[in-house]
């Protein structure tokens, strides 16, 4: 059962597709402040378990809890507004836009004027200051005034978490952050996940090791849409099935 100190929890969660089991009675437990990671090798239900969580798919069967209510058949949209955040619901999705416009269009839909494009632009302009605290924070001073779609991959994925930041999570979800990036991009935006994780609790789904052992408080791994292990990264590490399910590819 959980406690306070618990933010997230799943019961029994578990989603079918036309007989296929992809995800089966996941119990998930993540704590406050923590940076938990959701590892496994491909197939292995982590993508499904994001989209339940966020309601982009309903269970089978199972139920979610947030800070203690449950959310189980809510609409994504409700669940964002109760702070929990899937990066990609509000990334960068306006390329002819710059880096500013970006972050302010984000931070429009927090005040529930997502697509006014009309708005004043002193309106607007309220919005500037607290853009450019979030470009900063992201470390994308410089780009400012650059197109998003001109960007640099690394670039755009530190854009698409200060556009998160603007609806101010209390839980972020990071569907593969550092995924296809070079080693200096890599160490960038997990610093950035670190730095942002600071006050609030990260739920990654992330293949690159490195970055999981370097980041997470806590790991759950699945297999074939269960849970296999859970632990820090020197527990679940040494997990026998572990090593063979996951660890033990070296591609994975």
């Amino acid at each position: 059962m959980a406690d306070d100190d618990t933010i997230l929890e799943t019961r029994q969660l578990t989603k079918e597709f036309k007989g296929f089991v992809a995800v089966k009675d996941v119990d998930l437990m993540v704590r406050r402040g923590t940076i938990h990671a959701l590892i496994g090798p491909n197939g292995a239900g982590k993508t499904t378990c994001f989209n339940l969580l966020t309601h982009f798919l309903t269970p089978t069967r199972g139920q979610i809890f947030y800070k203690g209510r449950e959310i189980t058949g809510s609409r994504p949209a409700a669940i964002a507004r109760m702070g929990l955040v899937r990066s990609f619901q509000i990334s960068a999705v306006f390329p002819n836009l710059t880096v500013l416009e970006n972050v302010r269009v984000a931070l429009q839909r927090k005040s529930g004027h997502s697509f006014d494009f009309w708005r004043s632009r002193r309106v607007l302009d309220t919005l500037t200051e607290r853009a450019e605290t979030l470009i900063e924070a992201v470390g994308l001073v410089e780009f400012v005034h650059a197109p998003a779609g001109e960007l640099p991959y690394g670039r755009k994925r530190a854009l698409e978490i200060a556009t998160t930041l603007a609806l101010d999570p209390e839980m972020m979800l990071l569907d593969e952050p550092t995924a296809g990036m070079t080693h200096e991009d890599v160490e960038r935006i997990s610093a950035l996940i670190r730095k942002v994780a600071a006050n609030r609790t990260v739920l990654m789904v992330e293949h690159n090791l490195s970055v999981v052992s370097t980041l997470s408080d806590h790991i759950t791994v699945l297999a074939r849409g269960e849970i296999l292990a859970q632990g820090n990264y020197a527990t679940v590490s040494k997990h026998p099935k572990v090593i063979e399910a996951y660890l033990g590819q070296p591609h994975a």
